[in-house]
């Protein structure tokens, strides 16, 4: 089925739309946090916690920003280029942006996203009266 070309233009827009918010986000982000890194120092003269604060916030960031970049590649590729070859580089790329994302949260946690529910459920049972 050929997608009419008024259409494909709607949806591009939409993509690029979605990829230069991402974009801007993480250097919005990233910047807003050095600023605050900056100010931290140059304030409270306490480099550990401004640092540890700084990694964090741009974790976030990146975080959102490549959630955002897998929405715009799914609906350029589902909607755009709905081939076999086309399905298998969004896999390839989910799949990166997917491990990307888990290191981003152990970056802001601590831990790895499946053993925080473990942890959560250890608390919860020994909570519990026996």
């Amino acid at each position: 089925m050929e997608i009419p070309s008024d259409y494909a233009q709607w949806i591009e827009f939409a993509v690029f739309i979605i990829e230069t918010l991402a974009v801007a986000i993480i250097a919005i982000l990233a910047l807003y946090g050095l600023v605050r890194y900056f100010v931290s120092i140059i304030r409270y003269r306490n480099l550990h916690d401004g640092y540890k604060d700084f990694r964090t916030g741009i974790a976030r960031a990146m975080l959102l920003g490549l959630e955002l970049l897998v929405a715009a590649d799914i609906i350029r590729t589902v909607t755009l280029e709905p081939g076999l070859e086309s399905l298998a580089g969004l896999g390839l790329l989910i799949l990166i942006r997917t491990f990307l994302s888990w290191t981003l949260e152990v970056e802001i946690t601590g831990e790895w996203p499946w053993s925080k529910r473990s942890n959560e459920k250890k608390k919860n049972d020994g909570d519990e009266p026996g």
